[in-house]
């Protein structure tokens, strides 16, 4: 789809992209198209997203000018509507998948989240939400699987799926899986290094690993980062009249 010059931008878009593959003799240059979900904001910014295999949008969102868009860019409405109803179809799942693995139906929330990461692999919600479903039935060497593929999605780890990062994390933790937690967090850490609650999350899993030394470095560097945070406060306090720090 594309509108007009007064409206708001909202389609699917392509450029070609030139790059070298191979060394040496067998060197040569190779063009591709990517295709792009674009959305115009305010202020003459577009939000560009690439489209997967099964054309829908995954990945970081990049944003560029609508000067940009429209000089390197071409439209590509045929795809248009493919896109917003393959979106629509993982946002059913999603929806359908929350309100069963809420109502603790997990083996029909899980079908729902796979339903999702058929058309976006790497679609964070449905990700946390089979990890959930599987750590609820105690399928720990399946949910070890889903971890593997967690950690290593950047957006698992940004403020828009903070919620259910927070319930993730604390579900490995009861778990007992607190090997898999602490690498949990620290991915966390990798991306956002100055959050107090993460740095509180581990020392909570070294608390119950009983090691001491790592549990006090892990809520000191929380309460270096907010010196009122009221569970980490007790936590070294408690640490504290144990003898342990």
């Amino acid at each position: 789809m594309m509108t007009t010059s007064e409206e708001l931008i909202e389609g699917v878009f392509s450029i070609e992209k030139t790059g070298k593959i191979g060394t040496g003799t067998t060197a040569r240059r190779v063009t591709q198209t990517a295709l792009y979900y674009v959305q115009e904001v305010d202020g003459g910014m577009v939000d560009i997203q690439l489209l997967n295999d099964r054309n829908v949008p995954f990945g970081q969102v990049e944003r560029i000018t609508r000067e940009e868009l429209l000089t390197g860019y071409l439209p590509m409405p045929q795809l248009y509507k493919e896109v917003v109803g393959n979106l629509r179809a993982v946002q059913k799942s999603l929806a359908r998948g929350d309100k069963y693995r809420k109502r603790g139906e997990t083996f029909t929330a899980e079908f729902e989240y796979s339903n999702a990461l058929s058309l976006d692999e790497r679609n964070v919600r449905a990700n946390f939400g089979i990890g959930l479903c599987l750590l609820a039935r105690d399928e720990t060497d399946k949910a070890k699987e889903v971890f593997d593929r967690i950690v290593k999605i950047d957006a698992a780890f940004e403020d828009e799926h903070k919620h259910l990062f927070n319930e993730y994390g604390i579900a490995l933790r009861k778990k007992r899986l607190g090997d898999q937690a602490v690498d949990y967090y620290r991915r966390a850490l990798e991306i956002t290094r100055d959050d107090e609650n993460l740095w509180y999350n581990m020392a909570r899993v070294f608390f119950d690993q009983e090691k001491w030394a790592e549990c006090v470095e892990a809520v000191s560097r929380c309460l270096s980062l907010n010196p009122d945070h009221p569970e980490g406060g007790k936590m070294l306090n408690h640490l504290t009249r144990k003898g342990l720090v």
